[in-house]
């Protein structure tokens, strides 16, 4: 019989410098430069200098030309300018998803049941009594059979539909959920940088609808003195640019996009500071950086009322501990009807993640 032989592990061993461990530190720095190839590759040589990443037979001019010969990376012949692929834009979306996702297997925020379960597509926790109309794949036989035995006895079997102990499932519905991201300057001030958490949120939510639910859809809209939306390709490469905040904007496109989509569940989740601060009247802008303008203000909440009555919740991820800006949510998500969520730059992934999967299953009776 073949055995195992086992030795102490020595991290010393491990090798370094290889091309994919040098590739997952590149596309981790890709998010910081915004997609800038060159910027990123600096900042890696840099590392390298620090930190030691590579070895004697593998160099960061070594990891480039592997970038260049696997696709990952395009250099102009004439200005000698790198740019990166869709090859590389899709690995930064899956580094994302795997960061992401596995930390909210392992964490155990939540199990995404929703509150209620009927007749569905996957098995749930709860138990009930058969009732004339469910399906027979429901029946739990083993657990039937127990009951029978319990109430009647091993010695002259019977079962009756008393007996009959049925597994609820959760019913999973097609979503269109539209992703707004706050792009005013305010996501990077204070020595926070707020605008890349969002881009990797983004990216991640986007790999595991195309991958894992690839029948619902995800429209991304970028928000600062005006809204417009944007596609999963340029994700990467997104800013924060010398804007205000146009929350109003944002929600306007957010719900026009929700209206041509055909699906019966409808959300919109929001990341921001939560301060809105502009507003566009007849071709002019509307700016008051100064505090909770009463115009902006009242603007936006009839957004958020007119959204309810278009049946779209809108969850917001609130990235800001101002009190007075977390009241200004607490009164928006009131009146919308939907959910609010104060978290911080490292738990945002997570809560998106959990809030997208829970409110695509839907309960049917």
């Amino acid at each position: 019989m073949r055995g195992f032989r086992f030795s102490d592990y020595k991290p010393g061993d491990t090798p370094k410098g290889g091309f994919d461990e040098l590739l997952k530190l590149f596309s981790e720095l890709l998010n910081y430069t915004s997609g800038d190839a060159a910027e990123a590759l600096s900042w890696l040589n840099e590392l390298d200098k620090q930190y030691k990443l590579t070895n004697n037979d593998y160099g960061i001019g070594n990891f480039i030309d592997d970038l260049k010969d696997k696709g990952y990376l395009t250099e102009d012949n004439q200005s000698g300018e790198f740019k990166i692929t869709a090859k590389t834009e899709q690995t930064i979306r899956k580094s994302a998803l795997d960061e992401i996702f596995g930390k909210l297997k392992k964490s155990g925020r939540g199990n995404h049941n929703s509150n209620q379960s009927g007749i569905g597509e996957e098995k749930n926790a709860d138990r009930r009594e058969y009732s004339f109309g469910d399906s027979l794949d429901q029946i739990d036989m083993t657990a039937s059979i127990q009951n029978a035995q319990i109430n009647h006895g091993i010695g002259d079997f019977t079962l009756t539909d008393r007996d009959l102990e049925v597994e609820e499932k959760d019913f999973k519905t097609l979503t269109s959920t539209v992703l707004m991201i706050d792009i005013s300057h305010s996501m990077i001030l204070y020595g926070e940088d707020r605008i890349t958490p969002a881009k990797k949120v983004a990216m991640a939510l986007a790999e595991l609808i195309k991958t894992k639910y690839p029948k619902d859809t995800l429209d991304i809209v970028v928000f600062g003195n005006d809204a417009w939306p944007i596609s999963v390709k340029d994700l990467p490469y997104l800013q924060v640019g010398p804007y205000h905040t146009n929350t109003y904007a944002g929600l306007e496109l957010a719900a026009d996009l929700l209206r041509r989509r055909k699906t019966h569940n409808k959300q919109i989740f929001m990341i921001t500071d939560g301060k809105p601060t502009c507003l566009k009247e007849n071709g002019k802008y509307y700016k008051n950086s100064m505090g909770l303008d009463r115009k902006v203000i009242n603007k936006t909440l009839n957004m958020a009322a007119q959204c309810k009555r278009l049946k779209i919740p809108i969850t917001t991820f609130m990235i800001a501990k101002d009190p007075y800006l977390q009241q200004f949510v607490r009164q928006f998500t009131e009146i919308n009807g939907g959910r609010a969520f104060y978290s911080s730059l490292n738990g945002l992934g997570e809560y998106i993640f959990e809030d997208y999967i829970k409110n695509r299953r839907k309960t049917v009776k």
